[in-house]
């Protein structure tokens, strides 16, 4: 084999030429192996995100990464898996609720999913705030879990894309997370190694969503496809809008009960509307319909019967979750709770997610650092969404924080994001476009 330095490779990068397969499996071994130290990979990194990377380089990368630790093998358990995965937003409850509606109309869902950071919550912390239920499972236990009733959700396991893991922290600290290349790879990695046939992408864009515009969403969404169909999965992306929460909950235990009345016909008509579209299209690559209106009515069908219920709570009962606190809502919400009323009459204009986001976590229902812990009771509610017609003096958000203290440091904030106006907000379409 040729001798490669990787000072050669960052010198040819920085110039903007594209790198080999070869050079691009020697950085990422050699940064996972420890043989190409943190400084260099910043470079790497830095040289990348101002050069970007053709569509064969980013396959590439994503390949070496999928390549980097173990990968599952689903193939064992027979049927077509689908992953579904979504670019982060608040509120985005939608994995807990397209899960069940999704197996229970015969496609198999194999998930692992990621915990919440800053402002974006994460599927793993919400599940988190069911007692007892075991987010870490073996791979046995899983693939056993997944042939028994067809539905599991756990965190990343250790060695599954250790590459990422470790560029992603480094991304963090260089001010490289924001590439498109790295980015996609990143995504589509976790999605190859965890062995799933068919991949749906919700990529989100607005004020909530990391892609601010449509345009950096549908940039970022071809460009995962592409990846997918290069490496032989069928992947569909879903560009839905995020300039406000998704639903009315934003917080973990309060997104559980949430996602609980859904999946008995009482949901959030934006939650279900998305909801629907991404499951319809798993169904779909999962081979059960061909129409994807066909794919909602069956979704319908499985939310109407109560399959779709029992099927979430067999999967929080499997993973040894107290799914009776749940159907009793006795999940544990913060004590510290106050309303935040309007001040005139007329309808609710639109809130701005990211700053709806923050106010969560300053409440102690997000992380601030990766090492941070978080109150799984706290968080907010909206009890009036935009284009809604309150009354002077009626709550439009209920808080529930930690402590006093928490609670008066949310109050300042979420007293600038509430507006009421004499006309109604004109709210943007929920999906934007989809990309096959």
């Amino acid at each position: 084999m040729i001798h490669m330095r990787m000072v050669d490779l960052l010198e040819k990068k920085r110039d903007g030429k594209s790198l080999s397969k070869e050079e691009i499996c020697f950085t990422i071994e050699g940064y996972v192996q420890g043989t190409i130290p943190d400084y260099q990979m910043a470079a790497w990194a830095m040289a990348v995100f101002f050069r970007g990377m053709s569509l064969e380089e980013t396959t590439e990368l994503t390949l070496a990464m999928a390549q980097s630790g173990n990968q599952l093998d689903l193939s064992s358990l027979g049927g077509r898996f689908v992953d579904k995965h979504s670019t982060g937003g608040v509120g985005d409850k939608t994995t807990l609720l397209v899960g069940p509606m999704v197996a229970a109309c015969g496609v198999p869902v194999a998930k692992m999913s990621g915990r919440g950071l800053g402002h974006t919550g994460g599927t793993i912390d919400k599940l988190s705030s069911v007692p007892g239920f075991r987010v870490e499972l073996t791979q046995e236990e899983f693939l056993a879990q997944v042939k028994k009733i067809g539905l599991s959700v756990i965190a990343q396991t250790g060695n599954l894309v250790p590459a990422d893991k470790k560029l992603y922290a480094l991304r963090d600290v260089t001010a490289t997370v924001n590439s498109i290349p790295l980015i996609a790879s990143s995504v589509m990695s976790k999605k190859i190694a965890a062995g799933a046939q068919g991949i749906v992408l919700d990529v989100k864009y607005g004020s909530g969503a990391f892609m601010k515009t449509v345009d950096e969403a549908r940039i970022l969404a071809k460009t995962m496809v592409d990846i997918g169909k290069a490496l032989g999965r069928q992947t569909i992306a879903v560009l839905s809008n995020m300039n406000q929460p998704l639903g009315r909950a934003v917080g973990n235990s309060l997104e559980i009960l949430e996602v609980a009345d859904a999946l008995q016909g009482k949901g959030s008509p934006d939650l279900v509307e998305v909801s629907l579209e991404l499951g319809a299209w798993m169904l779909v690559a999962g081979e059960i319909v061909s129409k994807v209106e066909t794919g909602k009515e069956r979704l319908r069908q499985s939310l109407a019967s109560g399959a779709a219920w029992n099927k979430f709570l067999a999967f929080l009962t499997e993973q040894g979750g107290d799914a009776q606190a749940v159907v009793d809502r006795r999940l544990r919400i913060a004590s510290w709770s106050l309303p935040i009323l309007a001040q005139e009459t007329g309808y609710v204009q639109l809130f701005d997610a990211q700053k709806i986001g923050i106010l969560a976590m300053v409440l102690g229902a997000g992380r601030v650092t990766k090492d941070s812990s978080i109150d799984l009771g706290t968080g907010v509610i909206l009890v009036k969404k935009a284009g809604e017609w309150v009354e002077a003096g009626e709550p439009i958000l209920q808080l529930y924080g930690s402590n006093q203290e928490m609670l008066t440091e949310g109050l300042k904030l979420a007293q600038n994001l509430v507006a009421v106006g004499r006309e109604a907000p004109k709210l943007p379409p929920l999906i934007e476009e989809v990309i096959l």
